[in-house]
């Protein structure tokens, strides 16, 4: 029988089910969280029913106190609706089509109307990125930045210089960003340098965020775990108060898992989801460079799966599948979603369910739109315990030579 419930109610319970607490215990830790005495005897217990039950949606001033209860931001369990149009928006705010941009661009003088398009245009590149082809998304992202570079040669205020610049930054980070995911490391590397220098120069501190953003992610699929941290704690520092802090932090919480440090682990969790917490909702949660609160489960699943939270883990992975699923069944997050498949896969496999872990890791390999070296890192999680509990049985070893051929096609394109 199907679960009528709204997604933001069997969250609830769902999460009180993975820290298997009863609901009274799940009402004394929503009293440990309040910032003022909650209503005493059973009423706050036929509350907490009602809640799970989808009865009532809980109210703004109980919305936050529920997440931080469970150690999450408010619009993870309860998301705001909106999604955009990058392509009517360009329309819209310029009445300029890709030819009319193209044609103005060609003018000695760039006018702000120019620029406002150009602006849309690179957010809705930035906006594809979990969805389009890599090969495509790295041809039209470069086809872009030389357009916008090309500007530099004409008459600009210096405003219109400086937007120039971030326009430019925005774009290499993307550029950089897909050469990585096709396994073109040295690539990547010089597209991050170029993006973090246009950044100084734009003085623009959330793109030098992202290009540090970047290092820890290159660290962190690498094995460098040190190099994470060093990463984290430098963009941090460069984009204090910037959305990017929240992704630097879940990048630390990250490395220290897998240093095995579950103190420093869940002390770097807390201060994202504190950051993402008081950020004012994305208007465009497709763009790339912003961090989504469905993005913290995606960080927390990470982090848990390799501390050996199983049911943690496994819920959270449950969520981010649910969260990046459309209402006609479309992904929109894929390549998170491909990561929660092998999450629920390692759980499997701890729980010596060869058949489901094979599964659920095959289903993670089958995307189109991956980003290999992040995929590779987490399947071999996978990989690790097939090869050490079930190396023998054929349905094992077809997913180790699978994943196999994969790391050599990978390997191959790293410079």
């Amino acid at each position: 029988m199907s679960d009528e419930r709204p997604a933001w109610a069997r969250r609830i319970a769902g999460e009180r089910e993975a820290r298997q607490w009863s609901q009274a215990e799940a009402v004394a830790a929503l009293r440990a969280h309040s910032p003022k005495p909650l209503p005493e005897g059973a009423s706050m217990l036929r509350q907490w029913k009602r809640w799970e039950s989808g009865e009532v949606l809980p109210s703004d001033f109980y919305q936050p106190i529920i997440a931080q209860t469970f150690g999450t931001v408010t619009h993870a369990i309860f998301p705001v609706a909106g999604r955009r149009d990058g392509g009517t928006e360009i329309a819209a705010a310029s009445g300029m089509e890709t030819l009319d941009i193209l044609s103005r661009l060609q003018a000695s003088d760039v006018d702000n109307a120019t620029l406002d398009a150009l602006r849309i245009t690179t957010d809705r590149l930035c906006s594809e990125y979990p969805h389009l082809p890599s090969g495509q998304l790295a041809i039209e992202g470069r086809q872009w930045l030389r357009r916008i570079a090309g500007l530099q040669s004409q008459r600009l205020t210096l405003a219109q210089h400086r937007e120039v610049l971030a326009l430019s930054g925005w774009l290499a980070l993307l550029v950089g960003c897909v050469e990585y995911d096709m396994g073109d490391r040295a690539a990547a590397e010089s597209t991050r340098r170029a993006a973090l220098s246009l950044a100084h120069e734009a003085e623009n501190a959330e793109i030098a965020g992202w290009a540090h953003e970047m290092r820890a992610w290159f660290a962190l699929t690498t094995g460098d775990y040190r190099g994470i941290l060093a990463a984290s704690q430098a963009g941090s520092e460069a984009a204090r108060g910037k959305g990017v802090a929240v992704q630097l932090a879940a990048h630390e919480a990250k490395g220290w898992a897998r240093l095995g440090d579950r103190r420093q682990t869940e002390v770097a969790l807390d201060r994202g989801r504190k950051l993402l917490e008081g950020m004012a909702y994305p208007e465009n949660l497709d763009h790339h460079f912003v961090v989504d609160p469905a993005k913290f489960d995606f960080y927390a699943m990470d982090c848990y799966r390799l501390l050996g939270e199983d049911r943690f883990a496994e819920n959270l992975a449950h969520e981010v599948i649910r969260a990046g699923t459309d209402f006609d069944g479309a992904e929109r997050a894929p390549m998170r979603m491909a990561e929660a498949r092998v999450t629920l896969g390692v759980v499997a496999a701890r729980q010596g369910d060869l058949e489901q872990a094979v599964q659920y890791g095959e289903w993670a390999l089958k995307g189109e739109r991956q980003s290999l070296p992040s995929l590779l890192m987490v399947s071999r999680e996978l990989a690790a315990i097939v090869n050490r509990d079930f190396n023998k049985a054929p349905a094992g070893m077809d997913y180790l030579e699978h994943l196999n051929v994969l790391s050599r096609a990978s390997l191959s394109g790293l410079g």
